[in-house]
């Protein structure tokens, strides 16, 4: 059985796939009143509740430990600002030998780390049992059954395949690669960029200025990637980053309505302060916690992210979006 940490849009939609391939899941809520709305109808009520579960397939609960005693694989599949209140419930002991699948995709407030780093350091678990689930995807399109793709990182290129065909269906194609600290930073940094391509099309910016935009944003993600894999190691491994996992997930998260990162932004290039375009949105943009922890991160890796620094002024020091995007203007060739 595989244990399913989460109940959001996210988490729905990857328990549609792995139910499609007739796994049996062990899927832990927050509260009573969804675990037992899933129960009596088969749906989830407030994400994706088009979605009809059979029900002899998923166990839901909110009891933490049944999932962590019943199941090999952990799926974790929760914001990353109120992951470790969950993480650091379950006994260390009890991660050694779980395989970890993380459908994060964030950095860890106040640590600034990727989950792995986090569960290396405080529970002592191996990279070889920690898989990472990055897109391009949006869980309204899997919800469709509309054809999708996602990439599984793993250290264990058997081990990785053998994750990834659990959630490929006819609608989910699936590809995997050992970059799972590049792969991770790049869903990091593409919600952070597609906060700024919201922002630009709330503040009446159009088609053409955004291609220019989230070419220059690749670049700086490029940049990035390319410090760590080719210039601080120069004899790892170099991933492909002209890829869906790196280019594909940044360009769909950028542009598409489903994006809730872009719709943070809009709301914010429309006028609404921060405050009050997180009290507005009703999913977590990502991007808003992430540009702070990359800005940590970015204390210790010397590459110029102008944008993003830019994108921080706007989300964390009130830097008035017009004003902030005057500057990207002249930044982008």
């Amino acid at each position: 059985m595989i244990g399913l940490i989460g109940n959001g849009s996210w988490a729905t939609a990857l328990a549609k796939l792995l139910t499609t391939n007739n796994n049996q899941i062990c899927w832990w809520m927050r509260n009573e009143a969804a675990v037992e709305h899933l129960k009596e109808k088969g749906h989830n009520e407030q994400y994706l509740s088009a979605v009809e579960f059979d029900r002899a397939l998923i166990f839901p609960t909110t009891d933490l430990q049944e999932v962590i005693d019943q199941c090999t694989v952990l799926v974790l599949c929760i914001p990353s600002a109120y992951l470790l209140e969950v993480v650091n419930k379950i006994p260390k002991a009890a991660m050694q030998h779980k395989q970890i699948v993380s459908a994060v995709k964030g950095i860890l407030p106040e640590h600034h780390q990727l989950l792995q780093e986090y569960l290396v350091e405080g529970f002592d678990i191996n990279l070889d049992q920690y898989f990472a689930i990055t897109g391009p995807c949006h869980a309204e399109e899997v919800a469709q059954e509309r054809l999708s793709y996602l990439t599984f990182s793993g250290t264990e290129a058997t081990e990785a395949k053998a994750i990834a065909a659990l959630f490929e269906t006819p609608f989910l194609k699936t590809t995997t690669n050992n970059d799972l600290w590049g792969s991770q930073y790049a869903a990091v940094l593409k919600n952070i960029y597609a906060v700024g391509s919201g922002i630009a099309h709330g503040l009446g910016y159009g088609d053409n200025f955004l291609s220019v935009y989230i070419t220059n944003c690749y670049r700086e993600m490029y940049r990035f990637l390319k410090f760590h894999f080719y210039d601080k190691n120069p004899d790892s491994l170099k991933p492909d980053f002209h890829t869906a996992a790196y280019l594909g997930d940044l360009l769909v998260t950028c542009y598409s309505l489903h994006s809730r990162n872009r719709s943070f932004g809009n709301l914010l290039g429309k006028g609404y302060r921060v405050s009050d375009a997180k009290l507005e949105m009703n999913m977590v943009a990502e991007g808003y916690y992430a540009v702070k922890g990359m800005k940590e991160v970015l204390k210790s890796i010397p590459v110029d992210m102008p944008i993003l620094n830019i994108i921080y002024e706007v989300l964390w020091e009130n830097k008035i979006p017009k004003h902030a995007f005057k500057d990207i203007e002249n930044l982008l060739s």
